[in-house]
């Protein structure tokens, strides 16, 4: 009997990396992609032409987050191959091809996440993103292109920039691709049919016009136009600011990994796996939290906002690749919810202050993660237990809410300012306003409540039931054995359809297509059948096609 692969770990550093460099210099920031072949994460294929699968993500996603939080002062990023005449190809086929669906699902999902975090940092701490293409640029490399904010290409009669998965593999440019390109670069629609169609792309002055590039320059100008875009993009202002960040050390997160849980020093992940659920349970600081701007510097990334933020993002993780069979995840707190509270006042004092927005920054990214993830999550509170503030958005990503009605330790919720504007959802809305929305004085009204029980909190709607004490165990059982029940799959699609109401952004059309389109699509012969358009990829014969438009 062949053994389960080993779980996926998420954590890393630029002293690691098999596929990346991070060089800094002054104001910019190289990240240089030169992947490592036989460094694939599993076996069975080679990463050739700076091809990438989830590890070549991991390693990306971290830099991004490094760049944020250990060189604030940087200003711009180019991103680059080390090959020559390649700047990357994409996705690995063969590694897609010999995914479980789960996976392939899983693994777009994680690298549009990337992507959007790219992006954040443009918005969020003015870190400008160039790629500068310097070769072949096809498939998901475009697409990493695509998250940068401008594009530099190499005008030299063959290097191209392409999104071939119609024409070759049967699918769709699966992070992302088609929304930006139409969205985002504003690209019109006949070109941008015409240009995922081509599986040989475009190049140079068609790919200017056409506004799938910003910028060309000759391959003997390349380099002098790579570092005039760069000073153009890091802006000095904010850089001389940047200057005086010191930035800080994210140091490892170092779980205790047990046979049936995850132990961080903020956050509990635990696997009931004869019961296909797992708990995840997130505690309140238990020292102090910096009084002021300086103590905030000092804690660095022990900041509990940040630290929490990282650990859950972690947790999450590790439920979508190692644990695809834990179907309902209960969302927990502990400790005191009191010491939530004082953290969140502190952090809204600090203001404007660097760390304190990149905290806040980070709680929403990650919030952003659980969203996306096909899990369905019950907030649970057990007599006596809060949701406070911060850990307050738990409950509200959750599916519904339970807490117990107990009449002499009543569970409930507590909402403190962090709640209405700090951490905003995918459709641009907090997630009281998603939640009330059309009701916006209901979400004002809000601000007059306190800490309310857990038959307030039913009654204002803040929690979907509140059960007494003596119903609140069998109440609590039959709702997650009947979810445990259910087609994993209906529940996603249902999950995904709910979660965001109110008005579509980019970001909730590119999860929303990978969702529907992408997974369907996915699963289908024409790309995954026996003659389908992934599985003989890189073989002599042809696709065959089943012909009905459906």
């Amino acid at each position: 009997m062949s053994s389960s692969p080993p779980p996926i770990r998420f954590e890393t550093h630029p002293s690691r990396y098999r596929h990346w460099s991070l060089e800094v210099e002054g104001e910019t920031a190289t990240l240089t992609l030169r992947v490592d072949e036989a460094g694939g994460l599993r076996p069975g294929y080679a990463l050739k032409l700076n091809s990438y699968d989830l590890g070549v993500d991991i390693e990306l996603a971290d830099a991004v987050e490094r760049l944020r939080f250990e060189h604030p002062w940087v200003g711009a990023v180019v991103i680059r191959s080390g090959l020559d005449r390649v700047f990357s190809s994409g996705a690995n086929i063969f590694m897609l091809a010999n995914s479980s669906h789960g996976f392939k699902v899983n693994f777009c999902k994680y690298t549009n996440e990337t992507r959007l975090a790219i992006e954040e940092a443009s918005l969020g701490s003015r870190q400008r993103y160039l790629a500068a293409v310097g070769g072949t640029c096809a498939g998901g490399g475009y697409e990493l292109a695509l998250a940068c904010d401008e594009v530099l290409l190499v005008d030299d009669g063959s290097s191209a920039v392409s999104l071939p998965e119609v024409p070759l593999l049967g699918v769709l440019p699966g992070t992302g691709g088609l929304t930006r390109i139409i969205d985002k670069r504003k690209v019109r629609r006949d070109r941008a049919d015409v240009f995922s169609t081509l599986a040989e792309g475009i190049r140079g002055r068609r790919a200017l016009e056409w506004g799938l590039v910003d910028h060309l320059a000759p391959r003997s100008r390349f380099e002098e136009r790579i570092r005039e875009r760069a000073v153009a993009l890091a802006d000095p202002v904010r850089g001389a600011a940047g200057r005086k960040k010191r930035g800080i050390v994210l140091d490892p997160l170092e779980p205790e990994e047990g046979p049936d849980s995850v132990r961080y020093r903020h956050v509990d992940l635990r696997f009931n796996r004869s019961e296909r659920t797992a708990t995840l349970t997130v505690h309140a600081p238990e020292d102090p939290f910096p009084e002021d701007r300086a103590a905030l510097a000092a804690a660095g990334a022990s900041v509990w906002h940040l630290r929490m933020a990282r650990e859950l993002d972690d947790a999450l993780c590790r439920l979508r690749f190692n644990e695809p069979e834990l179907g309902v995840v209960l969302l927990r707190t502990a400790g005191d919810p009191d010491a939530v509270r004082e953290a969140d006042r502190r952090l809204v004092g600090c203001g404007l202050v660097w760390l304190a927005l990149q905290s806040q920054f980070r709680v929403g990214r990650t919030l952003r993660r659980l969203d996306q993830t096909a899990r369905s999550f019950f907030a649970v509170a057990e007599p006596g237990e809060r949701f406070v503030g911060t850990l307050a958005e738990l409950l509200f990503a959750a599916d519904r809410s339970y807490l117990c009605d107990d009449p002499e330790r009543p569970a409930g919720v507590e909402l403190t300012e962090l709640n209405y504007d700090a951490y905003v959802m995918a459709n641009g809305l907090s997630r009281l306003e998603t939640r009330f929305y059309g009701d916006s004085r209901r979400t004002r009204d809000l601000r007059w409540h306190g800490a309310v029980n857990a038959a307030e909190a039913e009654k204002l709607g803040l929690a979907t039931f509140a059960p007494d004490d003596l119903d609140w165990e069998d109440e609590l059982r039959v709702a997650i054995e009947e979810r445990a029940g259910f087609s994993p799959d209906a529940l996603t699609g249902m999950e995904a359809s709910l979660r965001f109401a109110g008005p579509e952004t980019m970001e909730t059309r590119i999860f929303g297509r990978l969702s529907a389109w992408q997974n369907w699509i996915f699963q289908r012969p024409n790309a995954m059948g026996e003659r389908g358009a992934l599985t003989v990829y890189g073989k002599p014969e042809r696709a065959e096609f089943d012909w009905e438009r459906t």
